[in-house]
């Protein structure tokens, strides 16, 4: 599905990805990990178009995104929950919802979309007419991935989901995307919580100084030395 072929990208002068090269298949998820400034949330912007590749190539389903706008490869099928959550916090739940299905085919199907989101997460049901500002960091969390699937995406980016959020809401939030996963989506995690996420994707790739280190299957990658590297780039 999603093929990243030999990217080189970054800001400015300063260059944050050199000759990355991964893939994503339809239906995998897929993780990329690696120590804070490896270059992770850059790989994930280059993918929905926020962040030009100075060399190399971005295909989906054998289609260049090269030079592609955001909202052409949101279009494509891509939907990106980025750090941060980026909701928008003085609008409602529901409106926040209505935002990410601003696509004419997504508006179609809003009324269908919007029961898949609130079976999946019935807080954010509970809450519709509540202002986003004021859920919890979790709740939030929550509500930036229903965002994304509002647009109908093939494939979902997660940049560091758990990031801020307590242990407990940590392990909820990986229970709620193993279910994102099972109703489908293909997925491609940028996330520091190593072990956890190793338990949730199928493949992992390791990532250090904008470079890919190691790749394999996670159940073969779950080992301290992987980890080690993963969290410090020893």
């Amino acid at each position: 599905m999603l093929e990243v072929d030999r990217v080189t990208a970054g800001y400015g002068e300063f260059t944050a990805l050199w000759d990355v090269t991964l893939r994503v298949s339809a239906g995998e998820a897929v993780a990329v990990v690696g120590p804070n400034g490896a270059g992770k949330t850059t790989l994930m912007r280059i993918v929905s178009g926020l962040v030009p590749i100075r060399a190399g190539d971005l295909r989906l389903d054998g289609d260049s995104l090269k030079g592609r706008r955001a909202h052409e490869i949101v279009s494509r099928g891509i939907a990106h929950v980025p750090e941060g959550r980026r909701i928008f916090p003085r609008l409602t739940v529901e409106e926040n919802l209505k935002m990410g299905a601003f696509l004419p085919a997504a508006r179609r199907h809003y009324a269908e979309t919007a029961r898949r989101v609130w079976d999946l997460f019935p807080v954010l049901a509970e809450r519709r007419r509540q202002r986003a500002g004021t859920l919890s960091g979790g709740e939030q969390q929550m509500l930036a991935v229903g965002r994304a699937l509002m647009s109908r995406p093939r494939l979902i980016l997660l940049d560091e989901p758990s990031l801020g959020l307590a242990p407990v809401m940590v392990l909820r939030l990986f229970d709620l995307i193993r279910r994102v996963r099972e109703e489908g989506y293909t997925i491609l995690i940028v996330e520091q919580n190593v072990r956890q996420v190793l338990s949730l994707v199928d493949r992992a790739y390791l990532l250090e100084v904008g470079r890919i280190q190691v790749e394999g299957r996670a159940a073969d990658l779950a080992d301290q030395d992987f980890v080690r590297k993963a969290y410090v780039g020893i």
